[in-house]
C-alpha cells in the first residue's frame, strides 16, 4: 500500500481532474449551443452545459466525502 501523502495527492489530483473535465464539458456545451442551427441542437448544448456544471458542483464533494478520514472516537 502507498503512504498517506501520495494517496492524498492522488485523490486531490483525481478531484482536480474531475473539475477540469467538467469545465471542458461546459465549454464544449457552450460551443454546441452557440453554433446550433436548430432548436434541438441548442437544447442539447444547454443540457451539456447544465450537466457539466452539476458535475463540477457535486462530484468532487462526493469524492471528498467518500474519502474523508473517519472520526476517531
Amino acid at each position: 500500500m502507498s503512504d498517506p501523502d501520495s494517496r492524498a495527492r492522488n485523490r486531490y489530483l483525481a478531484m482536480t481532474g474531475v473539475r477540469i473535465a467538467g469545465a471542458a464539458g461546459a465549454v464544449f456545451g457552450l460551443v454546441v449551443l452557440a453554433r446550433g442551427q436548430d432548436l434541438t441542437t441548442r437544447i442539447l448544448g444547454a443540457a451539456i452545459v447544465l450537466s457539466a456544471l452539476f458535475m463540477i458542483a457535486t462530484v468532487p464533494r462526493a469524492m471528498a466525502r467518500q474519502w474523508r478520514t473517519p472520526p476517531e472516537s
